[in-house]
């Protein structure tokens, strides 16, 4: 089976080529703006004439497009997120190679979930943001083009490679920096937010599975269970030997985070969510129903939240 991979250099996009990679099946051929693409393509600003001529040349038998941006303003996500996957869209239109797309969407295609509920694939989405709405549009454009395709709502990617911006990479930079500086005290916001982290590997083996099966539509790529970050604060602290307490800045009055080391909320506490500024427009929750991957893919996820934070610590330890 010969696989075109679009966005081989990002996040997703480098764990999704080494699963590929690993099937002996699996002939790979990487696309991207990089020098150590197989070909120098940008799907912002080519057109889709020039991707056709090369879908007819390669004749992949799947597309997967791993490729987008989450972060800028909104006319740049448009462009990255929304306008490429128009290019991909035409382009397999177009092609005599008759390719199976493999779309790689995200959870802010949802927007804010109601706190203790499990979002599934039938939900109507509503994006609280620039991003969530760049990624449904393209999202819209793949189900409406007539192509065989399939698009993996993946929720909240954690373990090794993580960016250093995201919620979980800015709390292992905190740590570090606290254990690096020997602060017994660290203070940290936005720890009120409860989302679905699924490890990057996992979520490789999902795009491995869509690529071979024949599942069209929507399917959620998750853990199925809701983490506070709080309690993913906790079980960092413990990874990565962190004795100190953990204030939560915009927590309950008076409270921190010692008691929570290795003793974290029970799950039924659905309180008031805080009141914090969630970039990726999900608001204080977020969890998936997984059930489609489940019965369509024969997917579920393998690596725990605890392995996914030992490897993100890892990497973060490496920088003292």
């Amino acid at each position: 089976m010969r696989v075109l991979l679009i966005g081989a250099n990002g996040y997703l996009g480098r764990f999704v080529a080494d699963r590929l990679l690993a099937d002996p099946a699996v002939q790979l051929t990487a696309l991207g703006r990089g020098d150590d693409a197989d070909v120098r393509f940008d799907l912002a600003a080519g057109s889709p004439g020039a991707l056709t001529r090369f879908l007819d040349a390669v004749h992949p038998g799947v597309v997967v497009n791993c490729a987008g941006a989450t972060r800028g303003g909104a006319r740049d996500l448009t462009r990255h997120n929304t306008v490429a996957v128009a290019t991909v869209c035409e382009a397999l239109r177009r092609s005599g190679c008759g390719a199976r797309l493999v779309q790689v969407g995200c959870s802010s295609e949802y927007g804010p979930s109601q706190p203790g509920s499990s979002t599934a694939e039938d939900a109507v989405p509503r994006p609280g943001g620039p991003y969530g709405v760049s990624k449904l549009a393209a999202t819209e454009l793949v189900l409406g083009s007539g192509l065989d395709a399939v698009v993996l709502r993946v929720f909240s990617p954690a373990g090794p490679g993580t960016p250093a911006g995201s919620p979980l990479g800015r709390l292992a930079e905190a740590m570090r920096r606290a254990m690096q500086s020997g602060d017994s005290d660290l203070k940290l916001g936005g720890l009120g937010v409860q989302r679905d982290f699924v490890d990057v590997r996992d979520v490789a083996r999902a795009v491995h599975a869509a690529s071979l099966s024949a599942a069209q539509g929507v399917i959620n790529i998750g853990s199925g269970r809701a983490v506070r970050l709080r309690d993913a604060a906790a079980i960092l602290a413990r990874v990565a030997g962190y004795g100190g307490a953990l204030h939560e800045l915009d927590g309950p009055p008076g409270g921190h985070l010692r008691a929570a080391i290795g003793h974290p909320r029970a799950e039924s506490d659905h309180s008031a969510p805080v009141a914090y500024p969630y970039p990726d427009g999900c608001g204080s929750w977020q969890q998936a129903d997984v059930r489609t991957a489940r019965d369509r893919l024969g997917w579920r996820p393998r690596i725990n939240l605890e392995e996914s934070l030992a490897d993100i610590w890892m990497e973060a330890a490496c920088r003292i």
